[in-house]
């Protein structure tokens, strides 16, 4: 299992950005990574004191992003990813914020090259779903400014 700590190697995220706390699973396909920071009041995505449901999309970009440096043997150099097209997008609650329980976070790759990724993904909190669809991630994006996304 990895922790929050070493988390920080396979994300471009910097501080209370990366949300992430633990990687449960992996494999060449798949990843579930776990996270508590939704509870956190000083939760970054938070606005006017409530951390909306559709935050969960940065939780599941978060988990693929550790799913794409820790299949490419990345460490300490994530790549950096644009979060393209969300399809299929659920949302069964309104807020992240009222779960009581750790978040789930599930990521299946369904397609790939060097360029670009497709995931279904899943967030759920004691079992009840708060959000799932299908999003597509471009790699190494050559306009993304890499100080502006580890803040």
């Amino acid at each position: 299992m990895m922790t929050h700590r070493d988390l920080r190697a396979y994300l471009p995220h910097a501080g209370a950005m990366c949300l992430l706390e633990t990687v449960e699973s992996c494999d060449e396909t798949g990843i579930r990574c776990t996270a508590t920071s939704h509870l956190d009041p000083d939760n970054p995505l938070r606005r006017a004191g409530v951390l909306w449901a559709i935050c969960g999309l940065e939780y599941a970009a978060q988990t693929m992003a550790v799913h794409l440096s820790l299949a490419s043997g990345r460490c300490g150099q994530p790549r950096i990813g644009l979060l393209g097209e969300v399809r299929e997008l659920r949302l069964d609650a309104g807020r992240l914020d009222e779960a009581a329980a750790p978040l789930s976070i599930d990521a299946t790759r369904i397609l790939d090259d060097d360029r670009r990724a497709m995931y279904r993904f899943r967030v759920a909190a004691g079992g009840r779903e708060i959000l799932s669809g299908r999003a597509s991630v471009f790699l190494d994006y050559p306009h993304v400014n890499r100080s502006r996304v580890a803040r």
